[in-house]
């Protein structure tokens, strides 16, 4: 079976181990790209026309933006091991980081614009939510939600499903600007599994089926929903974490419910 176009599935070890951008997902609005660092390595980019939230997946580095030092951010070493850390780059920016342990570092990228600053994510900054009912439960850690008046474009989330449960689900879509009912947003998952030879499950589908798109997850993997529902599923023994990106015309996350599948949520 060949491999979805919604996959990205990097072979790359170390570096940039993804870059996807606008132009590549075929889409206007999010980008997003990953970066192994050892320790004492070094790694920066301009932002440019763009914002960016960089999230600490696992490890320690010392930032700076503008030259301006932020100190050494991060505290887990696993996704799995409690909130994040993350850093917020406004466009127009040039930010840097230097690597302090082994470092997994995800930059989220939107396009920029107002009168916003960078500021510094610590955990606990917005509490962990607990989503859904027995087989259904997922954890969700908001680093940027819609309300926190923090950004242009941007709303960044990871969530945590256990074992067995599923996720972004009773399936749901936010592919139509139609406020306040629905709002527009593209969307990227990068998934990480623990114990990490595991794997999970995504589906990515419309009402008509013009797209319809079944994907096997692995350890590192990166999905694209450019509209659609997206539900996923983890298998019996491998937890999964996955890191969300999303942005659109409006920075506004309302969502529709397959309405078929709703009765699951009385």
């Amino acid at each position: 079976m060949s491999k979805s176009p919604l996959l990205v599935r990097s072979t790359a070890t170390s570096g940039k181990i993804h870059d996807v951008t606008p132009a590549s997902a075929g889409w206007t609005h999010v980008g997003f790209g990953l970066h192994k660092l050892k320790p004492g390595e070094a790694y920066g980019e301009a932002t440019g026309e763009r914002e960016v939230c960089l999230v600490l997946v696992s490890g320690k580095g010392r930032f700076a933006v503008d030259g301006e030092d932020f100190g050494e951010l991060g505290e887990r070493m696993s996704p799995f091991e409690g909130a994040p850390w993350a850093l917020y780059v406004p466009a127009g920016r040039d930010w840097a980081v230097d690597a302090t342990t082994d470092l997994e570092l995800a930059v989220c990228s939107a396009p920029g614009g107002g009168n916003f600053h960078a500021k510094v994510i610590p955990p606990g900054t917005h509490p962990r939510i607990s989503r859904g009912k027995g087989a259904n439960v997922r954890h969700v850690y908001n680093i940027m939600p819609e309300d926190d008046g923090s950004a242009n474009a941007l709303l960044v989330v990871e969530v945590i499903t256990p074992q067995g449960n599923t996720s972004s689900y009773p399936p749901h879509k936010h592919d139509q600007d139609n406020l306040p009912h629905e709002s527009f947003l593209e969307e990227t998952y990068y998934h990480r599994m623990n114990p990490p030879q595991g794997f999970a499950f995504q589906r990515v589908f419309t009402d008509d089926r013009s797209l319809d798109e079944a994907m096997a997850i692995e350890d590192g993997d990166v999905t694209l929903v450019p509209r659609g529902y997206h539900p996923v599923a983890t298998t019996a023994g491998y937890d999964l974490y996955y890191l969300n990106v999303m942005a659109g015309p409006k920075r506004v996350w309302k969502f529709y419910n397959a309405p078929e599948h709703e009765w699951m949520l009385k």
